[in-house]
């Protein structure tokens, strides 16, 4: 179930004054590092009892889309109140749950844990540089926006595409685009709040956990494909 996830948008607030802006940008961190523990409790779930196991092909990307896109919306309904911080942790939750598919074809392999590992150190060695990358750049990049999403709408048809086709080159180019993609996306994600274009923090840990997640998924992807040790 390697397709990349778009994600909805928000209005830009460009008032803010710098301290605002900072504490929008710390409690998206903050909450970022929170929703990892449900997705780590959800793909231990879904490893423990198998009940992903069975959701392959058609099944499971209607699962995965129809669940992924209705918390989505209802992350985006509740995002200015307390119920918010709770329905975007059950997502994170769904969505280890999702994962944990591939993590269990993963562990398969006799360097599974190194290779997850490596995809965790990837994914967070990518955010680092995105980050840091966002707190330098003085030029706006709000223009960057459209053209990301467009890109990743077009990896999510091609990856709905090749769950039906099962190509391997398909899932290797997939994977590599999705990569390319979503690391910008973390940039363009990150500078907005930094420039006052993003105002709510749930709806910015949002974008930005989509951004993780599509990252790791895919380079664990990648690392099975090509590191792993039968």
């Amino acid at each position: 179930m390697n397709t990349p996830l778009t994600r909805y948008g928000s209005a830009a607030g460009y008032g803010l004054s710098q301290e605002q802006r900072h504490r929008v940008l710390r409690n998206t961190y903050w909450l970022l590092a929170l929703s990892l523990l449900p997705t780590v409790l959800g793909a231990w779930v879904g490893l423990s009892t198998g009940i992903t196991m069975a959701l392959s092909g058609g099944l499971g990307l209607i699962v995965f889309l129809g669940g992924a896109f209705g918390f989505m919306f209802a992350i985006e309904k509740t995002k200015n109140s307390g119920a918010g911080v709770g329905v975007l942790l059950a997502f994170t939750f769904f969505m280890g749950l999702m994962l944990s598919r591939l993590i269990g074809m993963i562990l398969g392999f006799q360097n599974g844990s190194e290779l997850i590992m490596t995809a965790f150190a990837g994914t967070a060695g990518v955010f680092f540089v995105m980050a840091s990358l966002a707190t330098v750049i003085k030029r706006d990049l709000s223009g960057m926006g459209k053209w990301l999403f467009v890109g990743a709408v077009v990896l999510m048809v091609a990856a709905i595409i090749n769950v039906f086709v099962a190509s391997s080159a398909g899932v290797m180019a997939i994977s590599v685009a999705a990569i390319g993609i979503f690391s910008a996306f973390m940039l363009y994600d990150i500078k907005r709040v930094l420039d006052g274009g993003e105002t709510n923090y749930i709806t910015a840990t949002l974008a930005l956990y989509l951004d993780l997640f599509n990252v790791f998924q895919s380079l664990l992807m990648l690392l099975g494909i090509f590191g792993g040790d039968d």
